[in-house]
């Protein structure tokens, strides 16, 4: 087996420069300041992301996904992170006994 090399270097630069990405984030989130609406944007990025990872999942898998993930999010309001962690895994695997 034989690697090209400029295959090789094209990964390099693009590890590279994902990793500068990542890094450059993390330091000038400790040098900049926001205040008022900035703030409340950028704390609601998490939350945003986790929606728009977890929502295609709910909404485009079957009925047992959808059920389970109101089950969670209804634990959620209750329960501690690990707990409802366990409530949706249990949910999803009860659930989809019934299909």
């Amino acid at each position: 087996m034989t690697i090209d090399p400029l295959a090789l270097a094209a990964i390099l630069a693009m590890a590279a420069v994902t990793y500068l990405t990542r890094i450059a984030g993390f330091f000038a989130a400790g040098r900049i300041r926001l205040s008022g609406r900035a703030k409340a944007a950028f704390d609601a990025i998490p939350p945003a992301v986790l929606v728009a990872v977890i929502a295609p999942t709910v909404l485009a898998t079957g009925w047992q996904e959808t059920v389970a993930a109101v089950v969670t999010a209804a634990a959620a309001t209750r329960l501690p992170l690990l707990a409802t962690v366990g409530v949706g895994v249990a949910a999803v695997v009860a659930l989809r006994q019934f299909s």
